[in-house]
């Protein structure tokens, strides 16, 4: 389990075909200094597992599976992604629960900036926008947000301080920019028992 509490964005070292799918390194900086093989880090809203470290960069091995469901086969070397390790019991909970599975992917379709503050426009599948409210929680590339505005039409807008738009890869994207999204893993119980009742 994450929180949605970006600790530090990386960078993509490397990026190598291997039986089946694909390695991944990713240059963690001092962050690698407390990451172990087996360890899972939720890299751009995705859990992955530490299968190797050398010195700073860790890597990641990406299944079909994983390719499939996220936008990692258009990641390159230098692109960033957000970094966060997995929550410990104790710790405090500073954004909302965030499992590290993606739903679905969205669209960056406008920025509307304000001085040093920005508001990001994404698209949302119609099958993610049940899982949705108005001041709700959703995970967008690993971090947690809170929709300042739905349209039920198939968007939702967020509201950035200067805070998330420097600590995380959301101050680099631009639009048309693919992003991880996760919605809000109660939303989704919610919806599953009312399903079956």
């Amino acid at each position: 389990m994450f929180t949605g509490l970006v600790e530090r964005t990386g960078e993509i070292y490397s990026i190598e075909e291997i039986s089946g799918g694909t390695r991944v390194g990713v240059e963690m900086g001092e962050m690698a200094a407390n990451v172990a093989v087996g360890d899972s880090i939720c890299t751009s809203g995705v859990c992955l597992t530490v299968v190797s470290t050398d010195n700073s960069v860790a890597y990641f091995d990406l299944s079909p599976q994983t390719l499939a469901v996220t936008n990692f086969d258009v990641l390159q070397p230098g692109s960033l992604v957000n970094l966060e390790r997995s929550l410990r019991v104790g710790d405090r909970l500073g954004g909302h629960f965030l499992s590290g599975h993606v739903d679905d992917i969205g669209e960056l379709l406008e920025i509307k900036s304000s001085g040093d503050f920005s508001n990001y426009v994404f698209s949302a599948p119609s099958a993610m926008l049940p899982l949705m409210v108005d001041r709700g929680s959703i995970g967008v590339d690993g971090v947690s947000l809170t929709i300042a505005q739905l349209n039920d039409s198939g968007c939702f807008e967020v509201a950035l301080i200067p805070e998330t738009l420097s600590a995380t890869n959301l101050g680099a994207m631009q639009v048309g920019c693919k992003v991880h999204l996760e919605a809000d893993i109660l939303a989704k119980h919610v919806q599953r028992l009312l399903a079956y009742k």
